[in-house]
């Protein structure tokens, strides 16, 4: 396909990276290639070609191997960020766009990777027939390893985290090979032997955390007893101590204009909270290694253009859907719009300037869809609003978007029979959400005095994942919550705003990143596959 002409060959993923190769280097502008369609339909794959043509075509300057570092990046991202769900045994659970840099005689020099809102709930609950994050089966694959007998892990269906989805065998893959090959990509990256082994002591302690059992005190409070193994094998791992860390587990800190004082929570909370801690440490460490990966991809040589891969979770409907759904589907849309409004209204506009006559063709635009979830008072404005309420709730949420919604826009119903959902028809299908959890999850709080306990570690490496919480971010920087992460180098701001950017809630943070990322696309030339 290298040289060839559009068109003069068979349709093939190589002949839209050669296109956009020859454009780049023809136009002087940087290119991108989207790649959609729903989730299964082939998008991951699609994007891991189109990169490795790159890496063939235009070999690198240096002797440095940076084709091989660019594609060492993949089985890196798919441990940490894909799963098996009931569509795909390797479905990418986050967003993910890769700009490949160029110098002036168009030969590879480095790469950068921006990721969009990782799915972090995955990681304490999946559903049924659907596994966690691939690393942790990885690592319970490979926990007979002599080097990971401090970490005290047994078999996949030995921990909560694992075990849900019923499902810790995927036809044909063998973990523990998998491994290896997670682990050569890290040392190729130039992640040493002792920070890997940093990172696998996080993941095994993840492992171990949501194994403790908490248990009832009374109806309002709750209790870890002394010497919970499971609780021992983390605090050990996380070199922190055993009192303060069951402490904080059952209580937390309330604090008024004048005084400070410690409560009880009950289990149900407890366990919300352990789960928090849960997710946001993984965040954090999914975070970190993105940033090491892009240190590793960054070029020396000044970039000259670039090629932009975007592989982003497909549209979704399972038999039940949340937050995650609605967000993965939300960031469809507006890539669904980039498309309309490249392909057709461009095209046509292109036409009447020409004065060609046709006759136009009617396509469905989605902005009124998008405007349901993005627009004042649209869902995501109703759902911020609600979390800012005291009172607060699924419920009341569910109930403020009947009253504004239901019956004005078309794209909008109520099912027949439930008062906490709601059904959007987005261009792709109906899809209807349940409300349950969508405010926790927006919200995505955690328990400041178990940061705090791990802050106090000297585990070098848990202290680096919650360095960036001090120093305060640039709002293109990581937003404290993890979710979403632009690897932009953050200005150097003032630690007032760290805070601001630290209230601000997961839809808000998802919709800026969206934001930035058309504004990326819409200043390259776009070439669509269509998965």
């Amino acid at each position: 396909y290298s040289g060839q002409n559009m068109g003069d060959m068979d349709p093939h993923i190589f002949a839209v990276a050669e296109e956009a190769y020859k454009q780049m280097a023809r136009d002087e502008r940087n290119q991108s290639i989207i790649v959609s369609g729903e989730s299964g339909a082939g998008k991951t794959v699609s994007a891991k070609y189109a990169m490795r043509y790159f890496a063939t075509v235009s070999g690198s300057a240096s002797e440095a191997n940076v084709e091989e570092k660019v594609l060492a990046s993949n089985p890196i991202m798919e441990a940490i960020g894909n799963a098996k769900t009931t569509r795909n045994d390797n479905s990418s659970r986050f967003g993910k766009y890769i700009e490949i840099g160029f110098d002036r005689r168009y030969r590879i020099i480095g790469a950068n990777m921006r990721t969009y809102l990782l799915e972090k709930s995955r990681v304490v609950f999946q559903a049924d027939e659907e596994r966690n994050y691939h690393i942790f089966y990885q690592l319970c694959a490979s926990a007979h390893l002599p080097e990971f007998k401090a970490l005290k892990l047994g078999a996949a269906n030995t921990f909560n985290c694992t075990k849900q989805g019923r499902s810790p065998v995927i036809d044909g893959v063998d973990d523990a090979k998998e491994m290896a090959t997670t682990r050569h990509a890290f040392s190729l990256l130039g992640i040493n032997e002792s920070y890997q082994m940093g990172i696998f002591q996080v993941l095994g302690a993840i492992l171990h955390l949501c194994n403790v059992d908490i248990k009832d005190r009374d109806s309002d409070s709750s209790v870890i007893p002394p010497n919970n193994g499971h609780l021992t094998i983390f605090c050990e791992l996380m070199g922190v101590t055993y009192q303060d860390m069951s402490h904080w587990l059952c209580h937390k800190k309330l604090k008024t204009a004048s005084e400070t004082y410690i409560k009880p929570i009950p289990k149900l909370q407890a366990i919300n909270a352990r789960d928090a801690l849960a997710k946001h440490i993984y965040a954090k460490l999914f975070n970190w290694i993105v940033d090491h990966v892009n240190q590793a991809l960054h070029s020396t040589v000044k970039q000259h253009s670039f090629i932009g891969v975007l592989d982003i979770y497909g549209f979704e409907t399972f038999e039940i859907n949340s937050f995650e759904q609605f967000c993965i589907n939300y960031a469809n849309e507006k890539l669904q719009q980039q498309f309309n409004m490249h392909v057709f209204k461009l095209e046509q506009e292109e036409y009447m300037k020409e004065q060609i006559p046709w006759t136009l063709i009617d396509f469905y635009d989605n902005q009124p869809c998008i405007n349901l979830i993005e627009a004042k008072m649209g869902v995501l404005d109703l759902l911020d609003e609600e979390c800012r309420m005291p009172k607060g709730s699924d419920d009341t949420w569910a109930q403020k978007l009947y009253n504004t919604h239901l019956n004005k826009c078309a794209l909008f119903q109520k099912p027949r029979l439930s008062n906490k959902a709601f059904i959007i028809q987005h261009f792709a299908d109906k899809v209807e959400y349940q409300c349950d959890g969508f405010l926790e999850k927006n919200k995505d709080t955690v328990n400041e005095e178990q940061i705090n306990v791990l802050k106090t570690s000297k585990f070098e490496l848990l202290v680096e994942l919650f360095q960036d919480e001090e120093k305060g971010t640039s709002p293109t920087g990581p937003p404290p919550g993890g979710r979403t992460r632009l690897s932009i180098k953050p200005d150097k701001t003032r630690a007032g705003q760290a805070s601001k950017e630290h209230k601000k809630t997961v839809g808000l943070q998802f919709r800026n990143s969206l934001q930035l990322l058309m504004e990326t696309l819409n200043a390259t030339t776009p070439h669509y596959v269509r998965c």
